[in-house]
Parts: structure tokens; sequence; C-alpha cells
């Protein structure tokens, strides 16, 4: 039975085909915007029966020619937080997923998608819930209003429908999403070309480096998509971050002990030896800057849920290992 991915070249699409052929599954239909063709490099490794531009795509779906679909994970969308072209922004997130959701209602689809922590914006607290809900860009607010109109089928809906609010993911396959990878990635790369890590000095009563976020793995983010994947009578919309919060400090001391030589060091002795260093806070950032996140998991470890997910010392360090390996 046939399978489709959209944002199948992106972070979280590939790392979800791949993970599918592993399982055994090869009769997966791909479907991204390849115009910036270096992209297709994500799932070169990866067995696909067909590829579809997302332009293509949702007209050919809603028609039924692709037979049988029994789930599609929906990763396409602009993660660009910085975007500033809200005409876009509502037509390639919103009004595109909303087509596509519901061909899923009118099929019987599974439907498995990308919603985003973006929609807490400047609040204090990260659970499902609408008073809480408070974006603060338009990518943010695409993805809210998204799940509203997912919220208001919910009910009635005969089929599985299942959002995942990301935090901040790392891992695998981000190298063409520049400015929006990961820290993870901008850390090893940085390393890389100056010998050190630099951080953000103290902002907002947080001390250098200690501001923090939710840091997930992609290969956490994976599994969960396939829990519910393989319990399809789960529905709802749900966060995807580890549930704890780690400082900066951790996902750079990560990096660099995965890449210096030696026994790892303390966050003491690296800032010493000058391989982490803190730069004062951007003015343009005032403001506009979470020092917090921190996914409530409640709701996920409800609905069966149960794994540990990897914290940054394990899976950044994971991770820096697959990236020196892809540079020989």
């Amino acid at each position: 039975m046939t399978l489709i991915v959209t944002g199948a070249a992106g972070l979280i699409g590939s790392n979800i085909v791949k993970a599918l052929n592993e399982r055994g599954e090869r009769n997966i239909i791909a479907v991204d915007n390849l115009t910036r063709a270096d992209k297709f490099r994500n799932i070169v490794d990866c067995d696909i029966a067909d590829y579809l531009d997302k332009t293509d795509f949702v007209e050919r779906f809603a028609a039924g020619q692709f037979g049988k679909v029994r789930a599609i994970f929906h990763e396409g969308a602009c993660s660009d937080t910085m975007e500033t072209d809200g005409r876009y922004m509502m037509e390639n997130n919103y009004r595109y997923s909303r087509r596509l959701f519901d061909a899923c209602l009118t099929q019987k689809t599974a439907f498995l998608y990308a919603s985003s922590a973006a929609i807490y914006g400047g609040s204090e607290r990260f659970v499902e819930d609408r008073e809480v809900e408070r974006p603060l860009n338009v990518y943010g607010y695409s993805k809210f209003l998204f799940d509203q109109a997912v919220r208001a089928v919910l009910p009635q809906a005969q089929s599985q429908v299942v959002g995942f609010r990301y935090f901040n993911i790392y891992g695998p396959r981000e190298s063409h999403k520049g400015r929006m990878a990961s820290v993870a990635f901008h850390h090893f790369n940085q390393f890389r070309a100056e010998g050190k890590v630099k951080l953000f000095g103290e902002y907002g009563g947080y001390a250098p480096g200690k501001q923090n976020r939710d840091f997930v793995s992609v290969e956490d983010v994976v599994k969960v998509n396939f829990h519910f994947f393989d319990n399809p009578g789960s529905s709802g919309i749900f966060n995807l971050g580890t549930g704890r919060a780690q400082p900066f400090n951790d996902v750079a001391c990560a990096v660099v002990n995965s890449l210096r030589s030696g026994k790892p060091a303390s966050l003491a002795e690296l800032v010493r030896e000058g391989l982490i260093e803190y730069i004062p806070f951007p003015d343009a950032l005032r403001g506009k800057y979470q020092c917090h996140t921190q996914a409530d998991l409640t709701r996920l470890r409800a609905a069966g849920y149960a794994a540990p997910f990897l914290d940054v010392q394990e899976g950044v360090a994971r991770y820096c290992r697959w990236m020196l390996a892809q540079q020989g």
C-alpha cells in the first residue's frame, strides 16, 4: 500500500523516508520542491517509488490517482521563522495544508503532520492549550491557524489525524537549511572553521550560554511519528520535544568534546582554553528572543509513547560523528 511523504527532501521528511526503507517500505511517493536542487542529496540513499513536485501533487491525490494511500506524512512547509512574506507563508503552510487535509479526510487516509512549538511564541507554558498559544511571527501563525482548523474537525474525523508540535530539532540531513539549521549544526561548522564556538552572553536574567531550549534529535522525532503510524486509532495534537530544557552551553560542550582530541572537558575548562567564547547579546534580538522552551509531554505520554528521549550530550555527539563520517 502506498505511503506519501511531503517535504521528503527536508530534514524530517528525508529521515522518515530513510527509516521507512529500513522497515522494508519501498512504495513511497516523495513530494517536495526542488527549486533548490541540492536538497536531492538528502534522499539520494533512499528508495522511493516516485517523486512529484508539490505543485502537482495535491490535485492528483484529491482525484484519487494514487489508489489507496495508507498514510501521508506531511512535513512540507516553509520553516524559515524569519520569513516576512506573509502571503507566501500562509499559502504555503496554511492553505496548501488545508487542501491536503481535506483530501485525506475524504479518502480516509491517515494524516500525520508537522506543527510547531513556534505556536507558543511568547508564552511561558508549553502545553497544547489554546490559552497559551501566542505566535510571534507569521510562521508561527500559519501553524497555529492550521492547528485550529484541525481541532475543529478532529471530533468527527473518520480517519487518523495527528499533529506534532516540533521543538528544536537537530540531526542528519539538515545542511540545506542554511541559517535555519540547528544550533548543533552551526556549532559543528564554526568549530571546524574557527577552532571555537561562540555563544550569547548574559541576557534576560540568564547567565552566559544559560538560555535554554528543548533540543530533540530527529531520531526521536521519527520514532514518535512511527508510534502513531503503528497505532492508527490514536489522533490529536501533541508536543514533540524531550520534555527537558538544556542550555546552549550543553550543545557547545557536546560539539567541542566530539571534535577535540583528548578526554571530555568541562564547560569551565573549555571556556578557559578559549574553545567556547561568549559574545554580547545582539541588540537586534532584544525583546524577540525566547530564553526558555520545554515541551510538556503529558498528552504524548498519555497517548502511549513511553520511550526515553536522547539528551543533548548523547544525541549531539552521535550527530557530530555522523557529520564527520559524511565529510570523510
